[in-house]
């Protein structure tokens, strides 16, 4: 019996409409946590850059040294096709031809070793020239990796949807990890949707959400975004069971001038409708310590409170 290939994608249904359940974010959080895409002709080596330069640390490591074995070993077993060809090599031992290989490859050379045949001689050549691709490759994968710039910017893991100044208002609370300033930072919002047009298409829209104040000079500590929800606003008359309907999903974004690195770093994040929870407020981090300097508690960064204000307006 021929065995089900594992790796093909799941079949993608165009004609249901949407679940109203959970179905991944669009930026992902987990490797587990994406969209499906069905129908691309992809494969390890489609985007072999953007894997290594994306990929986390220990795979890349993993990845790195594997792969440096694997060449080694490689012209080491091409070094012994021939006995003989290495001065002073045990004859037909794969460990000298090995770390012989290490040597050519690294353009060491202790000379305890050579190459004693011409067939030899061209196998280094060739080693020679694959080394210093393969280390100028590694070179600069290394330095973008390291160079890349980053932002260090926490998000809530719950957006709120409570009362703010008399009005029903989004808010969702982000913070700098770093103790260096993201400068001239914006801050954008936009939702997710799932709706019909009027000829009965199904669609997945973008809609922006404008916000009370989408940019900070300074973004040091803390930073809430706001919309208010009213007349003019996507979500206006929406319940929570309109949100799962719709399977609304909200995305933010987060872009500015790190002070430290004085290049421009960016973070994102998406929440579904299960992670948009009404009538809460978020609790305050802000405080003093005991000797009177101001502080932030990041530990209760996520925590959320009933607010009192939004269960009145909605009695």
């Amino acid at each position: 019996m021929k065995r089900p290939d594992r790796r093909k994608a799941p079949s993608i249904h165009t004609d249901r409409p949407p679940t109203g359940r959970k179905t991944g974010h669009i930026v992902p959080r987990s490797k587990t946590d994406h969209v499906v895409r069905a129908g691309l002709e992809t494969s390890t080596w489609t985007d072999l850059y953007h894997q290594l330069l994306t990929m986390g640390w220990w795979r890349f490591m993993l990845t790195s040294s594997g792969a440096y074995l694997l060449i080694n070993a490689v012209f080491a077993a091409l070094y012994v096709a021939q006995p003989g060809s290495i001065t002073n090599a045990a004859h037909g031992s794969f460990l000298d031809a090995f770390f012989f290989s290490v040597q050519t490859f690294a353009t060491i050379g202790y000379g305890a070793m050579v190459p004693a045949t011409l067939y030899a001689n061209v196998v280094f050549t060739l080693e020679s020239f694959v080394g210093l691709i393969i280390v100028a490759i590694t070179t600069g994968l290394m330095f973008a990796r390291i160079s890349r710039p980053t932002a260090r910017v926490k998000f809530a893991k719950v957006a709120v949807i409570t009362q703010y100044e008399g009005n029903r208002a989004l808010m969702l609370r982000m913070g700098n990890e770093r103790r260096s300033q993201i400068v001239e930072a914006v801050v954008r919002l936009a939702v997710l949707r799932s709706q019909y047009t009027k000829e009965g298409r199904f669609m997945r829209r973008f809609q922006d959400l404008r916000l009370e104040r989408s940019q900070t000079p300074v973004f040091a500590l803390s930073f809430t975004a706001i919309h208010i929800i009213d007349e003019t606003s996507p979500l206006f008359g929406l319940t929570e069971a309109d949100l799962r309907r719709e399977e609304i999903e909200l995305l933010a974004s987060v872009t500015g001038l790190e002070e430290g690195l004085s290049q421009t770093v960016h973070a994102r994040v998406s929440f579904t409708e299960e992670e948009i929870l009404m009538h809460r407020r978020y609790v305050d981090i802000f405080g003093v310590t005991d000797d009177g300097r101001r502080g932030i508690d990041f530990s209760r960064f996520d925590d959320t409170e009933p607010d009192p204000h939004a269960e009145q307006a909605a009695a």
